[in-house]
């Protein structure tokens, strides 16, 4: 369910036509729907509403400081992997309690900001990990709450570039070596083990591969009560996908049920970390046609939006819906939609069935909500672009274009070179 919808031929956003957003803030930009946003969330979490649970937003999906702020408003935690994105959590009033920091690679400044701060947990991505937390945590004399993030070996059935709970993947201790590695850290005063933590990948659109590694967990959780490391919280991690074209990903009861059926009798909390679920289809990225081509038999339709700003086609060639602002009649081609930057790899989609376009006209890049403007980047020296938040009948920027000035900002000439 999303609120972008066509009312006779034109697309609004809850109740805004798309095209009065775009006449002010100009193009491209990302926007996204309050209302879709909440009632995703609200679907979720109480999808868990029998059993203990913490929802913590997963901040890099899409780390905008409103939209952390509407999922706060609703009792969500956040889900971190970065100090930035700590920062970012703070900052838009999720409590510390509420925040675990996951992440195979966190530097030594990170995590005496996280200590200092006083968060839920670090889910433990490795040995040294675990050292350099308990030895930072001594030296300021406070308790580090961990949970080691452990490794299934679980195939998600996902794009291989968004899988983490493979064998090969960086991600986690191998579930072999995690009762030896719980039984090194309960040796240190201060580190306090309080969970378990898993997380085997992304746009996942089956149950299964959740279940199976849940199996997995549970019979750690028994090894670890046997050797007198009892856990309060097991952290599933997030993974649930969105519909982009034709998948059928279970509706979140479907995977609550399901999830809450296969913890029975255990005594822990449950952590999941819904990103994409609960973003994907709140945000669309509206681009404008700036020229039209045709080479030999090849139609191009060039819009001013790029793989800078939209990068997961061409990344993983994943799939995003495309549609007019402005339904427009005539008979369909089939044409490459393209942006400006200077690689062959800059496209939003490839022999797409579109109507007849001109130069001028809107696109819609449909659930764009994740993954979205937080892996956009300045490539080619553009501006990064506005987001915008839609609230009924109201509009807000809740990130403003940037400048060319922006381009630069701490950018120094040396003077040997003025």
């Amino acid at each position: 369910m999303h609120d972008f919808q066509y009312r006779g031929n034109d697309l609004y956003a809850e109740q805004v036509p798309v095209e009065t957003i775009a006449a002010a803030v100009g193009t491209p930009f990302y926007l996204y729907s309050q209302h879709t946003l909440e009632s995703h969330f609200t679907v979720f979490d109480t999808a868990f509403r029998e059993i203990p649970h913490l929802t913590c937003y997963s901040v890099k999906a899409n780390s905008n400081l409103s939209i952390l702020k509407i999922f706060a408003r609703h009792g969500a935690g956040a889900d971190v992997v970065s100090g930035g994105e700590l920062f970012r959590a703070l900052k838009a009033g999720v409590p510390a309690e509420k925040i675990v920091y996951s992440g195979v690679g966190k530097k030594p400044e990170e995590i005496n900001y996280a200590i200092a701060a006083g968060i839920l947990m670090f889910n433990v991505e490795s040995a040294q990990e675990r050292e350099l937390i308990g030895t930072l945590a001594r030296q300021v004399q406070k308790q580090a709450r961990i949970a080691l993030r452990v490794n299934p070996d679980i195939n998600p059935i996902t794009h291989p570039y968004i899988t983490t709970g493979l064998r090969e993947n960086k991600f986690g201790i191998p579930i072999c070596d995690a009762l030896g590695e719980y039984k090194n850290a309960s040796r240190h005063e201060y580190l306090d083990i309080v969970g378990i933590a898993c997380h085997i990948g992304s746009q996942i659109t089956e149950v299964g591969p959740f279940i199976e590694a849940l199996h997995s967990l549970k019979n750690l959780v028994a090894e670890l009560h046997g050797a007198g490391i009892p856990v309060r919280y097991l952290d599933l991690g997030g993974g649930l996908g969105i519909t982009y074209k034709k998948e059928t990903p279970p509706h979140p009861e479907q995977y609550a049920q399901a999830i809450m059926q296969a913890v029975n009798g255990l005594s822990v909390s449950l952590i999941l970390e819904p990103g994409r679920v609960l973003v994907g289809n709140a945000g669309i990225l509206v681009t404008r046609v700036l020229y039209t081509k045709k080479t030999g038999d090849k139609n191009f339709i060039v819009v001013d939006a790029g793989m800078n700003d939209l990068i997961r086609p061409s990344l993983y060639g994943s799939y995003q819906g495309i549609q007019p602002v402005r339904k427009r009649k005539g008979k369909n081609i089939c044409a490459d939609i393209v942006g400006p930057i200077c690689e062959s790899g800059d496209f939003l989609a490839k022999k797409r069935s579109v109507p007849p376009l001109e130069p001028g006209d809107l696109l819609a890049v449909m659930s764009a909500g994740a993954y979205g403007f937080s892996m956009s980047s300045n490539y080619n020296s553009r501006p990064r672009i506005p987001e915008v938040l839609v609230a009924g009948d109201r509009f807000f920027v809740i990130r403003e274009r940037e400048k060319y000035d922006d381009l630069i900002r701490g950018e120094r000439i040396p003077e040997y070179l003025q």
